[in-house]
C-alpha cells in the first residue's frame, strides 16, 4: 500500500490523476469525444472476429451497463465474468485469465480455419429455436392465450399471440436484457405468474443465454430464501409483490445487482420491462448458441422430503424432455394445450402447441373452479390437458354428477403424486371412448421416466393396488433404463450391475437417461446422495421405493425417507395407505413412524372426506371399521393406531405430496410420550 501510495503523497502530484479523468471525453464538445465516438462505432467491424471479454463483476467504475454496451455492438463476444475481481482483472485473476485467453486462442484458431456451420433451427440445440422454427413455418399459428374476463354472453375472452408475435417480442426482450446487463450465463431468478409476460421473458431468456432459475412462491418464505441464497442469483425479473418480498426479506442480497420490474417498480434498482422493451427495439433474430452440456436452467424441487434443492438443467435435457413427451403421448403440432402448470407451459410452444392459460391460481389447483376449466376446455376446443391429482379430482367432482363430456381432449396427462384408481374411474366417463388419462412418473431431477394409461390401470392393475401392493405407475418411457436397488441412506459410490435386484423385490428405483440431471446446484453433497457415477454417465436416486413386475412395469410403494422400520421388518406407505383410503369416508391416509428406526411405532393418520367424522362417536365408529380393516391384510396387521386429521399438510405445487414430515412431528406431539 505504501508503495501506491508514495507517487501521490500531494497535491501537485496527484494533478496528474485529476487530468487524466478530466480527459475523459463525456460530451461532444470535448477534446477526444469525436475519436473515442469512432472506436465505439466501427465496434460492429469486428463482429467477424472471435472475441473473449474477462469481466471483473466487483468494478464499481465499468459495471454491468458498460458490459452490456459491449455486447450490444458484439454480441457474439464469449463473456468470462470473475465475481471476486474488480477494475485491475488481470491483477485480481491472473492465472485464471491468462488460461482462459491460452485456451480461447487455441480453440477460436481451429474455429477460424475450419468453421462449423450454424445448426438449422430445427436442430438447434437451443430450447427457443423450437418457437422460431414453428414462426418461420406458421407465423399465424396461435401461440398463447391468455384471458381478460368475459363478453356480453359470458364466453371467455382472450389476448392471443401468434407465434410470429411471440417470437419477435421475446427477441427484443432477449436484447433488451443484454442491453440492460444481462451477460450470457447469468443466473437470473424469474417470479413472473403464468401470463403474456411470462413465457415472453422465458423465451427471451433463454435467447439471450441466461439461466433462469425457477422456484415455487408457495414453498414458503424460509424455504425461498434458502434456495436463494443456495443458487446465488445476479439477476432477479418479477412481478411487484416479488419484488417487495425480495426487499423486506432480503432475499439474495448477497449476490443480486440486476432488476427487472415486470409491472409497477418496487424500489430504487433496476428497470421496468417497458424499459427492456425500449432497450431492445429493432432487434434481430437473437438466438444463444450454446453445447448440449451448457446450463440452461435450474429447477428447484417442491422439497416435500427436505429442504428443495435446484436441479441444473442442460439444453440437452430440455432437448431429451421435449423427446420423450412428443414420443410418449404422441403431441402433433397444432394441438391446443391448457396450461394448467406453469412448468409444463414452458414445453407448449416448444412442442408446437397453443398454450392457453386457465382462470385459475396454478399454485392452488385444489382451490380450482371447475365450470372456469371446464369452459375453457369446451370453448377453445382443448385437446391437451396437463393437471395434478389435485386438480383432477376437482373436475371428476363436477363432471360425475353432472354427466359433462369433454370431447375435444386427445389425452389427459398427470404428474406430481400417485392418482387412485377410484379418480380415474370418476373422471374417466368425462372422456372420449379410446381417451386415457396418463399418470407419468417422474421428478424435477428427471421427467418423464414412466407412464400408463388409465385403461390399463382400471382393466388390470388397480386390485392388486387396492391390495395393498404398491401403485404401478406403468413401463419405462423412451430412452429410459431403469432399475431396482437395495435401500440404502448412504452414498453409492459406483455403479455395478450386481446392484440390481431381481423381478418383485423392493428397493430403490434408479434410473438412467438423457433427460435425467447430472447435478445439483451449489450442492454437492446432495448430488453425491443422488447420483451413482457409471463409466461417463451416471444413474439419478429417485428417492422413491418400488419394484418391477414380469412384465417389465414399475409399481411405486412409497418415498425412501417416509419408510417405517418397525421390530417385524420394513412398512412402505403406498402399500399400507391405499388399503385404508379404499374405505368410502376415507379421503387421505397417511402411514408416520413414531420413535427411531429400527424400533418405530407405525401411526396411520386419517382425513376422512366430512371433517365431522374426525371426533366423537363417528370417529369410533370410523377407527373401528378402519382397525377391522387393517386385520385383513398382511401389511397392515400391526397398525394399532390411528389418528385423525382434518386436513393434512399437502405441496404447493401439486396440492397432492402430503408432508409426512409435518405429520409426524404432530402424531408425536400427540403420542410420543406413549409410544415411546
Amino acid at each position: 500500500a505504501e508503495m501506491y501510495l508514495a507517487p501521490y503523497a500531494s497535491w501537485s502530484e496527484r494533478l496528474g490523476v485529476l487530468r487524466f479523468v478530466q480527459d475523459i471525453p463525456l460530451y461532444p464538445e470535448d477534446l477526444a469525444y469525436s475519436v473515442v465516438k469512432q472506436v465505439e462505432d466501427n465496434l460492429p467491424k469486428l463482429a467477424h472476429i472471435p472475441m473473449l471479454i474477462c469481466w471483473g463483476s466487483r468494478d464499481f467504475i465499468f459495471d454491468d451497463t458498460f458490459l452490456g454496451a459491449w455486447l450490444e455492438k458484439a454480441p457474439h463476444a464469449k463473456v468470462l465474468r470473475f465475481p471476486d475481481a474488480g477494475h485491475y482483472v488481470l491483477e485480481d485473476e491472473p492465472e485464471a485469465i491468462c488460461a482462459a485467453v491460452q485456451d480461447f486462442l487455441s480453440t477460436e484458431e481451429k474455429e477460424a480455419l475450419y468453421p462449423a456451420p450454424a445448426p438449422s433451427l430445427e436442430m438447434h440445440p437451443n430450447i427457443a429455436a423450437a418457437l422460431a422454427h414453428i414462426a418461420q413455418k406458421h407465423p399465424e399459428m396461435l401461440a398463447v392465450a391468455v384471458p381478460q374476463g368475459r363478453d356480453q354472453d359470458g364466453h371467455i375472452r382472450y389476448e392471443r399471440w401468434s407465434y410470429a408475435k411471440l417470437d419477435a417480442i421475446s427477441d427484443q426482450l432477449a436484447l433488451g436484457l443484454r442491453r440492460a446487463g444481462f451477460p450470457t450465463g447469468m443466473h437470473t431468478v424469474l417470479m413472473v405468474p403464468p401470463s403474456l409476460d411470462f413465457f415472453a421473458l422465458v423465451f427471451a431468456m433463454f435467447k439471450a443465454g441466461l439461466v433462469p432459475v425457477v422456484v415455487d412462491p408457495g414453498m414458503g418464505l424460509k424455504s425461498l430464501k434458502t434456495c436463494l441464497q443456495e443458487a446465488r442469483p445476479e439477476g432477479f425479473i418479477g412481478i411487484p409483490k416479488a419484488h417487495a418480498a425480495r426487499i423486506a426479506l432480503g432475499w439474495g442480497k448477497e449476490t443480486l445487482r440486476h432488476f427487472v420490474h415486470v409491472g409497477k417498480k418496487v424500489g430504487f434498482a433496476g428497470q421496468t420491462l417497458d424499459q427492456i422493451a425500449l432497450f431492445g427495439e429493432g432487434a434481430s433474430p437473437q438466438l444463444h448458441l450454446p453445447t448440449e452440456e451448457e446450463t440452461a436452467a435450474v429447477l428447484f424441487t417442491s422439497g416435500s422430503t427436505g429442504i428443495p434443492k435446484g436441479a441444473v438443467y442442460t439444453h440437452g435435457n430440455f432437448q431429451a424432455q421435449i423427446k420423450t413427451i412428443r414420443e410418449t403421448y404422441h403431441i402433433e403440432p397444432g394441438e391446443r394445450d391448457l396450461c394448467t402448470f406453469p412448468l409444463f407451459a414452458l414445453f407448449a410452444p416448444a412442442l408446437g402447441m397453443s398454450a392457453y392459460i386457465p382462470e385459475m391460481d396454478a399454485s392452488r389447483p385444489a382451490k380450482a373452479d371447475a365450470r372456469k376449466i371446464i369452459q375453457a376446455i369446451q370453448e377453445q376446443e382443448i385437446t391437451n390437458l396437463f393437471g395434478s391429482p389435485a386438480l383432477l379430482r376437482v373436475l371428476a367432482r363436477y363432471t360425475q354428477p353432472n354427466k359433462t363430456k369433454l370431447p375435444s381432449l386427445r389425452r389427459v396427462i398427470s404428474a406430481g403424486a400417485p392418482m387412485p384408481p377410484s379418480l380415474l374411474e370418476a373422471f374417466q366417463p368425462a372422456l372420449g371412448e379410446d381417451v386415457e388419462v396418463f399418470p407419468g412418473y417422474g421428478a424435477t431431477e428427471a421427467m418423464p421416466l414412466c407412464t400408463i394409461g388409465s385403461h390399463t390401470t382400471l382393466k388390470e392393475t388397480r386390485f392388486a393396488t387396492e391390495q395393498g401392493k404398491g401403485v404401478c405407475v406403468g413401463s419405462p418411457c423412451v430412452d429410459v433404463t431403469l432399475r431396482i436397488i437395495p435401500i440404502r441412506d448412504e452414498p453409492i459410490t459406483s455403479w455395478s450391475d450386481d446392484l440390481a435386484l431381481p423381478v418383485g423385490q423392493i428397493g430403490e428405483i434408479v434410473v438412467k437417461g438423457p433427460m435425467a440431471t447430472r447435478q445439483y446446484l451449489h450442492n454437492p453433497k446432495g448430488t453425491e446422495l443422488a447420483k451413482i457415477p457409471d463409466g461417463d454417465s451416471f444413474w439419478h436416486r429417485m428417492g422413491d421405493l418400488g419394484y418391477l413386475d414380469e412384465q417389465g412395469r414399475v409399481w411405486f410403494c412409497g418415498r425412501k425417507a417416509h419408510r417405517i422400520e418397525t421390530k417385524k421388518g420394513p412398512m412402505f406407505t403406498i402399500p399400507c395407505e391405499t388399503i385404508f383410503q379404499g374405505h368410502p369416508q376415507v379421503f387421505r391416509a397417511a402411514l408416520v413412524g413414531l420413535g427411531q428406526r429400527p424400533s418405530q411405532t407405525p401411526v396411520i393418520c386419517i382425513e376422512p372426506h366430512d371433517s365431522n367424522d374426525t371426533h366423537g362417536d363417528r370417529w369410533f365408529a370410523l377407527e373401528a371399521e378402519l382397525k377391522q380393516l387393517a386385520l385383513q391384510h398382511e401389511q397392515t396387521k400391526d397398525i394399532r393406531i390411528f389418528l385423525p386429521n382434518k386436513s393434512f399438510p399437502v405441496d404447493i405445487r401439486h396440492n397432492s405430496k402430503i408432508f409426512r414430515e409435518k405429520l409426524t412431528i404432530w402424531a408425536d406431539s400427540l403420542l410420543g410420550p406413549w409410544t415411546h
